[in-house]
């Protein structure tokens, strides 16, 4: 009786097939769960290395862009992109990033009248973006002759904004520059290219 009850009580074929197919399948999701992991890593690992070495993603705080950003948009800067009079660079200054707007290059002079309205060589900017001239805090001498290897920069609300008027700020050298600002993401109902 001890015999045929140890036969009866071993699984059948359709169990042991069963059984295996539950096991293949554990191992065939372990390795796909491994892979997704791995995978996940690396395209994190990329997107940190991309965001800090080629495409500074950037958080704005503040009012001094305004009406061009504002407090709490995100903007995608470019590193090491060349820039021109006009466009929009993040750099650093006392350990923070400041955003500004270039105004002027190097040897050229800026001069600023009591309004606030802007030239450069001589000759008047059409500023669209600024809402507001302003003379703002200028405490450097006018006009202003633009070191070498430095740029000159205002903030867009020419009353709130210390910039290179100011030579607590001072003209930005090139290695101080983040990047070049190009593109805004957030809010969703403002994104899209950023620029003049």
């Amino acid at each position: 009786m001890t015999k045929k009850r140890q036969i009866n009580d071993a699984p059948t074929r359709e169990q042991l097939e069963a059984e295996l197919g539950r096991e293949k399948y554990r191992r065939r999701y372990g390795r796909v769960l491994r892979s997704t992991i791995y995978s996940l890593i690396t395209v994190a690992a990329a997107a940190v290395l991309v965001a800090v070495l080629l495409l500074p993603v950037l958080q704005i705080y503040g009012s001094s862009m305004a009406d061009t950003l504002h407090d709490g948009d995100i903007v995608i800067s470019v590193k090491g992109s060349r820039f021109e009079s006009g466009d929009l660079i993040a750099f650093y200054y006392n350990n923070k990033i400041l955003v500004k707007r270039v105004i002027a290059q190097a040897g050229e002079w800026v001069d600023i009248d009591e309004n606030g309205a802007v030239s450069v060589n001589g000759r008047p900017l059409d500023e669209p973006y600024v809402k507001e001239p302003a003379l703002g805090e200028c405490d450097i001498e006018l006009p202003y002759q633009v070191p070498d290897g430095r740029c000159f920069v205002m903030g867009d609300h020419r009353s709130t904004s210390v910039d290179s008027r100011s030579t607590a700020v001072g003209c930005v050298a090139q290695e101080q520059v983040v990047g070049k600002i190009v593109f805004r993401v957030w809010p969703l109902s403002a994104l899209g290219a950023v620029g003049r």
